[in-house]
């Protein structure tokens, strides 16, 4: 389960914001896609694919000049799909501030060579290496 949540930190760079000098909405999608893809693939080893992207709560704007910390986390696995929800938190860079900004959940496949679902946890994910025990 450690496998299961990811972390990522970006910077609000003005070339990335819109006239209100806050990060595009597109761009913050784009980045919780990119981490949601990230924590399923860790999770599961496998080629993952986004379906679909469930309520995207954008509850405070994201200032250019500040740090976003993105934590996506596995909170559902079926049998082809997973259920990842990422959380995006505002950073100041000169103080200890930190907010919660936007909420969503993505829903990821996992597929095989011929692009068609697979199962999404099999017997070989639980097989452990010397390097996972120590």
């Amino acid at each position: 389960m450690q496998r299961s949540e990811s972390r990522v930190v970006k910077v609000v760079f003005p070339s990335i914001t819109n006239h209100h000098n806050t990060l595009f909405g597109g761009e913050a999608l784009a980045w919780m896609d990119e981490t949601a893809f990230i924590a399923a693939t860790r999770f599961c080893r496998k080629t993952i694919v986004t379906v679909s992207s469930d309520r995207i709560d954008f509850k405070k704007p994201i200032p250019a000049g500040t740090m976003a910390e993105l934590i996506a986390t596995v909170i559902h696995v079926g049998n082809t799909s997973l259920k990842v929800e990422v959380n995006i938190f505002i950073e100041s860079m000169d103080k200890d501030l930190r907010e919660h900004a936007i909420r969503g959940v993505f829903t990821m496949v996992a597929v095989d060579e011929a692009q068609k679902p697979t199962q999404v946890l099999t017997d070989d994910l639980f097989t452990l290496s010397q390097d996972d025990l120590s």
